[in-house]
């Protein structure tokens, strides 16, 4: 069946690498995504942390707005208890507007306990600050005024004067459960799995039973696995660059839990993260082979990947990028703009 492709980036350091010369790097990727016929551009929260280059993501879309054409962009996720609602909602007018409608959402109450405590945010109350503030926002999206009184927030006619340029902006919710893919599937939203296959799995089916349950109509949302992926000539390569790279964006990834959680793993076993099967390094027919297992074992509509993480340098990237683009893409319906002739300004 055919599936379409997205990117996610959590724009984390590069050792020895300007951040300026990092933002560039990325931005020139995103340039050639928009290029190669991706969906959307993801891009993660993190503070205070090697893995977090893009605490406000919305200024980094905003500048990746003007570089591209057709690529949508999506924050995943705003961390939502880190933010005024009615500031953040002036600001996803913006990015709508100055995107020409290209804009995604996706809201979280943050993964991190550490990351919120620097802010003075109680993760035992940022579920309840989370769900307040999202519906200030979601007033704000859409109505003409915005009247709430929560116990975290409280506002009376406060007027709107901007709104988004889309009627209704697409949604995105990451799920790390069969319930969590429920709640996604009953708002209509976007959802997507870190997770190996089978529980992939149970997460997928939940959501498309609770999609048919709600009795939504139009075509069945973005229900997406998200894997790391290193493209190379040679499977052996591929794993070995792969696999050293991986290694790095764990131990960013998790480099406030081990900071403050002695029960954190001390050494990085390659070998368990590879039977996951969340990692897909090799060669061009390897990568196609193991997204179609993937793709069949998970029941997922729509894949998410990564071409930048830990040490890669940005040749490296733009490598793995050109064979995904030009040898994997096409074989799941997925060509790319580039070989249609059409070019990004």
């Amino acid at each position: 069946m055919p599936i379409e492709f997205s990117v996610i980036d959590h724009l984390d350091r590069q050792e020895g690498v300007p951040i300026h010369q990092s933002y560039d790097s990325r931005i020139e990727l995103v340039r050639r995504y928009d290029d190669a016929g991706f969906t959307t551009f993801l891009l993660t929260e993190h503070h205070f942390t090697p893995l977090g280059l893009a605490p406000s993501p919305l200024i980094f879309l905003a500048a990746a707005s003007r570089v591209t054409r057709r690529i949508r962009l999506a924050p995943l996720v705003l961390i939502l208890p880190l933010y005024h609602p009615l500031r953040v909602a002036s600001e996803i007018c913006m990015l709508d507007h100055l995107s020409h409608g290209r804009l995604d959402i996706g809201l979280g109450r943050g993964i991190s306990p550490y990351e919120l405590a620097y802010f003075n945010v109680n993760h035992l109350e940022s579920r309840e600050i989370f769900e307040e503030a999202q519906q200030v926002l979601m007033q704000a999206l859409t109505q003409d005024a915005v009247s709430f009184r929560g116990h975290h927030f409280k506002f009376f006619n406060v007027p709107m004067e901007l709104k988004p340029l889309q009627p209704r902006l697409p949604m995105w919710f990451p799920c790390s459960s069969p319930e969590g893919a429920r709640q996604a599937a009953m708002h209509g939203e976007n959802t997507c799995f870190l997770a190996p296959a089978p529980r992939a799995r149970l997460m997928a089916d939940a959501y498309k039973q609770a999609w048919a349950e709600a009795g939504h109509q139009g075509p069945l949302p973005k229900v997406a696995i998200t894997r790391h992926i290193y493209v190379a000539e040679t499977d052996a390569e591929a794993r070995r660059r792969g696999i050293q790279a991986h290694q790095l964006w764990y131990q960013r990834f998790g480099y406030l839990w081990a900071k403050f959680d002695p029960r954190m793993p001390a050494a990085y076993d390659a070998d368990k993260h590879l039977a996951t099967g969340t990692l897909i390094f090799g060669s061009p027919q390897t990568v196609r082979a193991r997204i179609e297992e993937e793709v069949a074992a998970t029941g997922a509509n729509h894949f998410v990947t990564r071409f930048a993480f830990g040490d890669l340098r940005h040749e490296e990237s733009l490598r793995s990028l050109e064979l995904f683009t030009r040898e994997v893409m096409p074989r799941f319906g997925a060509a790319s703009a580039e070989a249609s002739g059409s070019t990004a300004p």
